[in-house]
């Protein structure tokens, strides 16, 4: 039974975390950029083990009871999706190379760190994935079978964003040049808005 819920939970995680999305964006483009990955993959793994965790423990129940929460959290998403899409679409004008140290402050640790939490819990898809989903399938394994459940998922959260976080520079042969990285911030800027607008059309819950 433990390494049947354990593998449910690694397969579950794996299809949630794997998908594209903003915050993946943003652990890649820091990954390519070698800048503070290890806080920025750090910061991600906790988060999703510690949702993942909630879930298990039921508040996926109380999320569902307070939609207003995840009302309130889709439209501060959409601001912050829409501010960081503006700021690559500046990065993408100016020209900047990612690869080039960064001198005036914007790349600082607690920065990062912030953007990255930014990224994180201001998605109210992310309550809905982890929390209430993962949590709602844990339900299906009894007693320890659900902490299994919970470790495949954790499990899955982990190997994604250190493959992620480090893994990107197998791609440094092409972001060294400042086209590449224009191209990447155009890309990500359209992402980034793209999710804004989904958040603000659709509702959540």
């Amino acid at each position: 039974m433990f390494s049947t819920a354990y593998l449910a939970g690694l397969g579950a995680g794996a299809g949630l975390i794997i998908a594209i999305g903003a915050q993946n964006a943003f652990v890649l483009r820091q990954g390519l950029q070698r800048n503070h990955v290890g806080a920025v993959v750090l910061v991600c793994i906790l988060a999703d083990i510690c949702l993942i965790l909630l879930g298990v423990t039921g508040m996926g129940l109380a999320v569902q009871q307070h939609p207003g929460l995840l009302q309130w959290l889709r439209y501060a998403g959409a601001m912050f999706l829409t501010a960081y899409a503006a700021l690559a679409l500046w990065r993408a004008w100016r020209g900047e190379s990612g690869l080039q140290p960064v001198s005036d402050g914007a790349g600082s640790r607690r920065r990062v760190v912030l953007a990255c939490l930014g990224f994180t819990l201001l998605n109210p898809h992310v309550y809905l994935d982890t929390v209430v989903l993962l949590g709602s399938l844990s339900t299906q394994y009894g007693g320890d079978g659900r902490w299994a459940f919970a470790a495949g998922a954790s499990t899955a959260s982990v190997l994604w964003f250190l493959s992620l976080g480090y893994g990107a520079r197998v791609l440094l042969p092409v972001f060294r040049s400042p086209v590449a990285w224009r191209v990447f911030d155009v890309a990500v800027a359209a992402f980034m808005f793209a999710l804004a607008a989904l958040l603000l059309v659709q509702r959540v819950g």
